[in-house]
């Protein structure tokens, strides 16, 4: 009995999998597949480099290579999510969101902004909140001015 559950499970596995537009999408798509091992085998040589010989910080500051491995493995996952982002979407569409905290987030902060910039008195006292009132300076010297030069007379 134990073997026909295997094969149901089985079954239903591949099921899900023919249905999932991803897992599709890397099966059909070979330029998908090849950005896939592109980046995989960039990231690994980056970390290969990266705990070679020196230390870890000079390396990452130093080592033009790791550099562009690290260049390449993101340039190939970032062609692969694009990839995968243009997959067909579920059969049952979703509820999109329309806001959230995020939303309400972010206009606050514009709206902040934008009154901070119109307003001179909102301004300086964010100003004075951050950096402290602004002190009066009034100079005064403790040297005496020299005296003026006199000017040579005229020869004639």
């Amino acid at each position: 009995m134990a073997a026909k559950d295997k094969a149901a499970k089985a079954a239903a596995a591949a099921q899900t999998a023919k249905e999932n537009p991803y897992l599709q999408r890397i099966i059909h798509d070979e330029e998908l597949r090849d950005n896939m091992v592109v980046a995989f085998e960039a990231a690994k040589n980056a970390y290969g480099r990266l705990n070679k010989g020196k230390a870890p910080a000079k390396n990452l500051i130093e080592d033009k290579k790791l550099h562009a491995d690290v260049k390449r493995s993101a340039d190939a996952l970032r062609d692969a999510t694009a990839a995968l982002r243009d997959a067909p979407k579920h059969a049952t569409p979703t509820k999109k969101r329309k806001g959230g905290i995020g939303r309400l987030l972010l206009v606050a902060i514009i709206g902040g902004a934008v009154a901070i910039a119109v307003s001179e008195g909102l301004r300086n006292k964010v100003l004075d909140a951050l950096f402290g009132a602004e002190e009066e300076f009034d100079y005064t010297s403790n040297t005496t001015p020299a005296p003026p030069a006199e000017a040579p007379a005229p020869t004639t």
